[in-house]
């Protein structure tokens, strides 16, 4: 057993023998030990979204830190499944990173494990493309992750698909790549059905914009329905929409088994239950976990699912 196990599995076994208020209070406890410039930063940004819960020492409110509390007592075996079906030490490493981060706020080695060699999603051990390849961009944004697939890839593919439903973002999606044939924009939210969503604007950036399930103009669709092609990559990162537009894309997910790179921040269990998603759906996949995030709350996490090689 290496370090990097060892310590994973004493943090687990510490959290077995605890009750769920013992883990709130030692969070609680090391959150108010650390420097109050820290703490104004943690607090701001989990303050200004919704996903996790709000965080303000001030006003004695901690709820954040209770549901770090519940996740891990209600996930302890489930976080020891991941961990061993996570097929490196670089992805095993990461996963302790953002455990150690959320008991400890230990930042060094959230630090450590980002990975800075590669492209946003694109680990290049890891992700392949060719001239057959048709790679699905759901939440294009502004282009940042079509423009890093290009830089990887060159043109490897075949086609790529935009998903985007804000129009500033789709003006610039646009701009950057309308002169290129290959480039199909989709002004529309991806689903677990066909429906119309409503819009929630983000005052922080468009980046962070929210799709509603209430009745309103933003058209749905499923991803099985809207692309009949085979595909080959698919990106998500939707604001926490990650697992409806999931079960869109069984059908894809069953019969392609395309690469996916799956942003699994946007609350506690999307860690947990987006891997245990894809495994129903399609058990032929391996998994590995890459951080691009900062060091001080553990975002920008993305988990890549590839297909297994028969040879292993």
């Amino acid at each position: 057993m290496n370090k990097i196990d060892f310590e994973f599995y004493e943090l687990i076994k510490k959290l077995e023998l605890l009750t769920t208020e013992e883990i709130y209070l030692n969070i609680k406890n090391k959150y108010l030990q650390i420097s109050e410039e820290i703490k104004n930063n943690i607090e701001n940004f989990l303050n200004n979204f919704s996903f996790w819960g709000k965080l303000s020492y001030k006003d004695n409110c901690f709820e954040e830190i209770e549901n770090v509390s519940d996740f891990f007592k209600q996930n302890l075996d489930n976080l020891v499944k991941l961990y061993e079906d996570l097929k490196d030490y670089k992805s095993k490493k990461t996963l302790l990173a953002i455990l150690m981060n959320y008991y400890y706020y230990d930042f060094n080695i959230l630090n450590e494990v980002k990975n800075n060699c590669y492209k946003h999603y694109f680990d290049l051990d890891l992700v392949k493309s060719d001239k057959q390849t048709i790679f699905i961009d759901v939440g294009s944004y502004i282009g940042d992750s079509i423009e890093d697939f290009l830089d990887c890839f060159n043109d490897e593919y075949n086609k790529i698909y935009c998903y985007e439903v804000t129009d500033s973002s789709l003006a610039i999606l646009k701009d950057k790549f309308t002169l290129n044939k290959n480039i199909i924009i989709k002004n529309k939210a991806l689903y677990d059905k066909n429906t119309t969503l409503n819009l929630n604007i983000s005052n922080i950036d468009n980046s962070a914009n929210l799709v509603i399930e209430s009745q309103g103009e933003i058209a749905a669709v499923k991803l099985d329905e809207d692309i009949k092609d085979k595909v080959g990559i698919i990106k998500m990162d939707i604001e926490g929409s990650e697992q409806k537009a999931l079960m869109g894309a069984q059908k894809h997910i069953k019969n392609d088994t395309p690469t996916l790179l799956i942003s699994v921040y946007h609350g506690f269990e999307d860690l947990i239950k987006i891997p245990q998603m894809i495994k129903k759906i399609n058990n032929n996949y391996d998994f590995y976990l890459r951080y691009y995030g900062g060091n001080i709350f553990p975002t920008e996490i993305v988990l890549i699912a590839i297909k297994k090689d028969k040879d292993n």
